[in-house]
């Protein structure tokens, strides 16, 4: 049997908030119209943002919407897997496969 060892680090915060905020998105409602932002554009009245519809785009992403994933943000998609791939570096040395 395959025993499974973990070494906490500090600099593993940063995986576990990427994980935290993927789960919360997968599990968040993509049908809701309005929510608050905290886009430092569209709070100084810009119309523009180039980050704007990216947490909704996966949200749509995650729950199988994949023609409103594109139109709320092309680069869903990419978004998540850099994230992931992130998660996976921070996270490989420290655990440990063995038997």
């Amino acid at each position: 049997m395959k025993r499974v060892t973990y070494k906490y680090r500090n600099s593993h915060l940063e995986a576990y908030f990427w994980l935290i905020a993927l789960v919360s998105l997968a599990l968040s409602s993509p049908d809701k119209a309005t929510h608050y932002t905290l886009c430092i554009f569209k709070n100084l009245g810009f119309d523009f943002c180039p980050g704007c519809g990216l947490g909704r785009s996966i949200t749509f992403l995650f729950h199988g919407q994949f023609v409103n994933s594109w139109h709320s943000h092309p680069l869903a998609l990419l978004a998540v897997i850099v994230l992931l791939y992130r998660v996976f570096k921070l996270l490989k040395k420290d655990i440990n496969f063995t038997t």
